[in-house]
């Protein structure tokens, strides 16, 4: 089941905006990725984030993640060894970062109750969506801070009314502040947005495509909304998001609506169990979607869902889209 569910999505929304940051020092951190900083290199360092302010005395030192979006954010960043547990993966890691995941031990293989959690002696968690914080379940951030253990909730679940990208580099900054390494950090929004600007002059003289993000659903298409980076995403790989007017970054849609606005393209999620064949056969075989343009057309673009969240794979993610809503013309 989905941890982007409505319930859990509405209650992320509400939540506080955070986006700042602040610190007593900008000093440089140290080479080592086991000596990541000392108070001299940029700590204490205080981070608000999602409505929870901390202070940081040094990085945190025995990590769990959960989601798969952080945990890769975690491993580019060079941290793999202040992981000490790791938990739920939409999809296989990238091979990049196999080897690395590997050495993490995989205390659940969907989300871990909070004894589990407490098992690894964790100093922070890091969540992916809200749900990794569900209160019902024990994991609350509340009740972490109880147990001594500081948190992070991934931005995408908190922010709204900004720039989806910039967001994602400040969750990069954020993160490579809280642990030490922020010249890492630096380094790789550098790279991003380098990798960002030569994706848009290729796109620059094509005309958008009408895309309709199939992420699961029968009685009604769960979709990609206007607020996530999802939606930036498709804007950036040459596309528009038919459901841009959704104030979220996932909703319910009727199947009324997507007739009515006539996508060119379905971008098709792809994780879980559902398999992408699945998914298309139930969007072939609706008599209702018939008429559609991208339905009548055959026109798929396939996205693993970790792709299409706040994490370090969405530079890629937006070359890798635009060469599907416009093949043969991204070539450099």
């Amino acid at each position: 089941m989905s941890r982007r569910t409505p319930a859990l999505i509405a209650a992320a929304v509400l939540l506080p905006l955070a986006l700042t940051a602040c610190s007593s020092s900008d000093g440089a951190t140290t080479a080592g990725g086991d000596k990541a900083a000392a108070k001299s290199d940029g700590f204490p360092y205080t981070v608000k984030n999602c409505g929870v302010t901390t202070t940081f005395e040094a990085p945190p030192k025995r990590v769990v993640t959960m989601n798969q979006h952080v945990t890769e954010i975690m491993l580019e960043l060079g941290l793999k060894k202040s992981l000490v547990g790791t938990a739920y993966l939409d999809d296989q890691v990238l091979p990049k970062y196999a080897k690395d995941y590997a050495s993490v031990p995989v205390i659940a293989k969907e989300y871990p109750s909070y004894e589990q959690v407490l098992a690894t002696n964790p100093d922070f968690v890091y969540g992916g969506y809200s749900s990794a914080f569900t209160a019902g379940d024990g994991r609350s951030r509340e009740a972490l801070k109880k147990s001594g253990i500081e948190s992070r909730l991934n931005t995408e679940s908190c922010t709204e009314g900004d720039q989806p990208m910039d967001t994602l580099y400040e969750e990069i900054r954020e993160v490579g502040r809280t642990f030490g390494v922020p010249d890492r950090a630096e380094a790789w929004i550098k790279r991003a947005k380098a990798d960002n600007a030569a994706t848009a002059k290729k796109l620059a003289d094509l005309k958008p495509v009408p895309v309709f993000v199939y992420d699961s659903g029968d009685k009604t298409a769960f979709t990609a909304g206007g607020e996530g980076i999802g939606n930036e995403l498709i804007e950036r790989a040459g596309g528009t998001n038919v459901f841009a007017d959704l104030d979220k970054p996932f909703g319910d849609a009727s199947w009324e609506n997507v007739v009515a606005r006539k996508p060119e393209v379905v971008v098709i999620y792809d994780y879980g169990a559902t398999t992408v064949e699945q998914k298309k056969k139930r969007l072939l075989t609706d008599p209702a979607l018939a008429d559609v343009p991208a339905i009548k057309n055959k026109r798929f673009a396939v996205m693993p869902l970790s792709d299409a969240v706040l994490g370090v794979r969405v530079p890629a993610a937006v070359d890798k889209l635009a060469a599907q809503l416009h093949p043969g013309a991204t070539t450099p």
